[in-house]
């Protein structure tokens, strides 16, 4: 077996794709292969491109049914279902609240008014606003709501470049973007898959350990990497939907395995949201793994869930 290495841009990141399969691979064949599955999840789910699919549908009029990727449907139906299920710490209906707060494709914040405005109005999460038509393959907006898929595409696409791996007949891999992980199989050697734990401090790449994985997906959810200071406080880019207000205080990370990264995504945010009680409270109660960092002063504290149990 031969290790191959490949990667691209793609959602104002990187993708990668590390894999062993036997030598000769057409490795251009398979690199173009790997752009495709990427840049159609970012054609359909971006919310920097004016023409993905989902500003289209947010541009869309309420009570209109519009025509959707297959794909896209998926992504959205999963997000529902993640919010029902975390009790509303998940909803993709925040799309007015992250560019309000700078972190949409504007990178500008309101003024405080304005924040105050959003928390104050009556919203409406996704779950209630989305109404699907699945033998149709289309949905329209029963309320008004500006859907964002930054917790949950990045994981789809990762994936979408698992399944492009599965078609092409390699078995050994792992691929990422942005450091939301999927792996199967193992080294040449019987090795699992190694995965480092960053440690959650802002503008510094150092891991806090290790994780091996295998045949299993990996996504973090933390407050150090993209945020914004204002009035002496630091904001993540993590919102809160139940307050319409980005995390300011609380966990300093969130990963979650899961078998797909798509699920990791959502829920690694949704964890996150709920914090450093109600987060591995519901973990243990729906039998998760995950990895919780919490801040003790200067101190960083794990807590483990492993088959929703607590690890000492």
């Amino acid at each position: 077996m031969q290790r191959y290495s490949l990667n691209g841009p793609t959602m104002g990141s990187r993708y990668s794709a590390v894999f062993y399969a036997p030598p000769g691979l057409d490795q251009t064949a398979l690199g173009e292969a790997l752009f495709e599955a990427v840049d159609q999840v970012d054609r359909q789910m971006s919310n920097w491109r004016a023409d993905s699919a989902l500003m289209r549908f947010n541009a869309q009029p309420l009570e209109r049914w519009m025509d959707l990727p297959e794909n896209l449907i998926w992504v959205l139906q999963t997000a529902v279902q993640v919010c029902a299920e975390s009790g509303g710490a998940f909803d993709i209906g925040v799309g007015d609240v992250v560019r309000a707060w700078g972190f949409g494709p504007a990178e500008q914040a309101v003024d405080a008014e304005q924040r105050a405005a959003l928390a104050a109005q009556p919203r409406s999460t996704a779950s209630r606003a989305l109404e699907f038509d699945f033998a149709g393959g289309r949905v329209r907006k029963r309320h008004a709501v500006h859907l964002d898929l930054a917790g949950i595409a990045k994981g789809f696409g990762v994936d979408q470049l698992a399944r492009c791996l599965d078609q092409h007949s390699v078995e050994h891999y792992l691929v990422s973007i942005d450091g939301e992980l999927r792996a199967r199989g193992h080294k040449p050697d019987g090795q699992a898959w190694t995965i480092a734990i960053e440690k959650p401090l802002a503008g510094v790449r150092d891991a806090l350990g290790a994780l091996e994985i295998a045949d299993a997906a990996l996504a973090t959810s933390g407050d150090y990497r993209h945020f914004r200071e204002q009035d002496g406080r630091r904001y993540s880019h993590t919102i809160d939907p139940r307050r319409a207000a980005p995390l300011s205080e609380g966990l300093a990370s969130v990963s979650v395995l899961a078998p797909s990264c798509m699920l990791a995504d959502a829920w690694a945010t949704a964890l996150m949201v709920l914090g450093p009680e109600q987060g591995p409270a519901l973990a243990c109660q729906r039998g998760m793994d995950a990895l919780f960092l919490l801040r003790d002063g200067e101190q960083i504290r794990q807590l483990w869930i492993l088959d929703g149990q607590p690890q000492s």
